[in-house]
């Protein structure tokens, strides 16, 4: 690392060594067949984790000295994998848009902005690219730490490969094959002076997220809902006494000023995403599988099956009950829990609590992942 000044030369001739490394990089992993299996398969058509690989993206953060962050460090090599399988095969990712709300920064934090992001009006249309084979992966939100579950994508997640409760099967090879737990952070976007404030925009979530900063620090502003974030921010640009809650990529994306940071009132607010697509993920060691079913309609049903987990010693790290529309008084529930169906009381769980059930469906495995943000 250079002690003291350089000069322009000097660091143009270093970007020039970048180049040629980040392309000898790319080549080098083209020839090694790293975006193939022994199969022959891209990495498009093996699982999520093989796009943003997370064995690399650590190797690189363990042999960072700085100055770079850690955080730095990993974008970085995410974009260059992103890149790398870009050249390969385009990789076609659909996510709740329009672009800049946090389903896309999901996206970016994923798969890095080589690939080709598509950005679809509604949940339902995420699975539905996928499911159609119009794109290989979709992201969608599945739970809040301050709203809790989000409806649109379990009811969907229930129609996957024929899942309890579903009235018309998805193909069977879609699934869950990865996470994005996403830390939110709202931020005031607006084109003027906070004290010029009269109107604040935003999606039902962010203004819930954020209503008792909204109440300490604008006091009597009009809030009012907006379909998404990137609407708000829409709005913010075109009236300057109007403000909107977003993050702060979309500040830049709409020429706005970020009047506030970090507003929302829980600091740990996270979102959690799911990469669903159709092939499963390879076994690390570190996974996580989710299942639906149902429980028969009797008093200690649920109380058994959830006897199975703990008598097979695998940690629950989600639950979440679903009612069957047009089936009063019937519900899914929603399992995840640490552990790969490869493991031997795995299996020896998810077929006891097969007997157990009435229907019960898997919904995928895949590498526990890393908050991001």
């Amino acid at each position: 690392m250079p002690k003291k000044k350089v000069t322009a030369a000097q660091l143009r001739k270093l970007d020039r060594q970048l180049v040629e490394l980040l392309n000898e990089r790319a080549a080098a992993a083209i020839a090694n067949g790293e975006l193939a299996d022994a199969r022959g398969e891209t990495a498009v058509e093996q699982s999520a984790s093989a796009v943003a690989d997370p064995a690399v993206l650590q190797f690189a953060v363990d042999n960072n000295d700085g100055p770079l962050s850690a955080g730095a460090i990993q974008a970085v090599f995410r974009e260059l994998l992103s890149g790398i399988r870009s050249a390969n095969q385009p990789i076609r990712v659909a996510y709740l848009g329009p672009a800049y709300t946090y389903s896309h920064l999901a996206a970016i934090a994923r798969f890095g902005q080589s690939a080709e992001l598509v950005a679809v009006a509604t949940i339902a249309s995420v699975f539905d690219e996928v499911e159609q084979g119009h794109a290989q992966f979709g992201v969608a939100p599945i739970e809040n730490s301050t709203d809790g579950r989000v409806a649109d994508s379990l009811e969907r997640l229930a129609r996957m490969n024929g899942a309890p409760g579903s009235a018309e099967a998805a193909p069977p090879h879609v699934q869950i094959c990865g996470e994005v737990p996403l830390r939110i952070h709202h931020c005031l976007l607006g084109r003027g002076a906070r004290s010029e404030i009269r109107r604040v925009c935003s999606k039902p979530q962010a203004l819930s997220q954020c209503r008792n900063w909204l109440a300490a620090h604008l006091p009597g502003v009009k809030v009012e809902p907006a379909s998404s974030t990137a609407e708000a921010a829409s709005l913010a640009a075109a009236e300057p006494d109007t403000a909107a809650i977003g993050a702060e990529q979309a500040a830049t994306n709409h020429g706005l000023s970020v009047l506030a940071r970090n507003i929302e009132d829980n600091s740990e607010n996270v979102t959690r995403f799911a990469i669903i697509g159709t092939h499963a993920s390879d076994r690390t060691g570190k996974d996580k599988t989710s299942l639906v079913f149902e429980a028969p309609h009797e008093p200690g049903a649920l109380a058994d099956a959830m006897a199975i987990f703990k008598r097979h010693r695998l940690n629950l790290t989600w639950i979440e009950s679903f009612p069957i529309p047009g089936a009063r008084g019937r519900y899914l529930f929603f399992l995840e829990f640490q552990g790969h169906p490869a493991e031997l009381r795995v299996k020896r769980a998810i077929a006891s609590l097969r007997k157990k059930a009435l229907r019960l469906s898997l919904l995928g495995s895949y590498a526990e992942a890393d908050m991001v943000g």
